[in-house]
């Protein structure tokens, strides 16, 4: 081999050299740029999301910690208990009082309603003495009552019929039985004794008669 080829060989090996050691510079340069990208995401994690989890792991590793967050929820509910049964005390208290002002006060308008009656009556009594014509006397005492009855028509009391009527146990009440004058009148109301009355179709009071047998 000559010179020359020898030079040539020695270049070609020394070049090889170079190009391998540069190819291993950049794989270096290229995985350490890596290597920092991935330090840095690890770097740029929120904090705050750290500071939760430690602030977690506090409360679940520290049993006190724990206790008095349970204590001040607990507290709290207390508190809020305490304030919705002060307030149904007080809604009970209120309506008991209102359903006592309707109980006492809710015949109000019908008294209202019957002191022009007794104005009525109060002259009638004046004026008997004074009277000397029986008829007018006794015309004013019937218009009284009449006022009196359609008063009480209008607040729904009306008198329960009695005279032929069947016997019936819910509407009256036997005072005593005689004998039927007619046989038409057996197990009927011969007379009443006091009258009964209805309001709007209930018995406030049974009327009191005599029945034939």
């Amino acid at each position: 081999m000559s010179k020359t080829n020898l030079d040539e060989t020695a270049n070609k090996i020394e070049e090889e050299k170079v190009d391998k050691k540069t190819n291993l510079q950049e794989e270096t340069a290229e995985k350490t740029e890596k290597e920092d990208l991935s330090d840095n995401k690890a770097v740029e994690e929120p904090v705050c999301e750290e500071e939760n989890k430690e602030e977690k792991t506090s409360l679940a590793d520290d049993p006190e910690k724990k206790i008095a967050a349970l204590q001040a929820e607990l507290e709290e509910t207390k508190k809020s208990h305490l304030y919705l049964q002060a307030e149904f005390d007080n809604y009970r208290k209120r309506t008991l009082m209102e359903k006592a002002n309707l109980i006492k006060m809710g015949g109000e308008s019908v008294l209202v309603n019957l002191l022009p009656i007794v104005d009525d009556f109060e002259r009638a009594l004046d004026n008997i003495d004074k009277a000397v014509d029986l008829k007018a006397v006794t015309e004013g005492v019937d218009l009284i009552y009449n006022k009196f009855m359609k008063y009480l028509k209008q607040q729904g009391v009306k008198p329960i019929e009695t005279k032929g009527k069947e016997f019936d146990t819910d509407m009256f009440d036997a005072l005593t039985i005689i004998p039927a004058p007619t046989k038409d009148l057996k197990g009927k109301i011969i007379d009443c004794v006091q009258t009964g009355y209805t309001l709007y179709e209930k018995v406030i009071r049974h009327a009191k008669v005599i029945v034939g047998k």
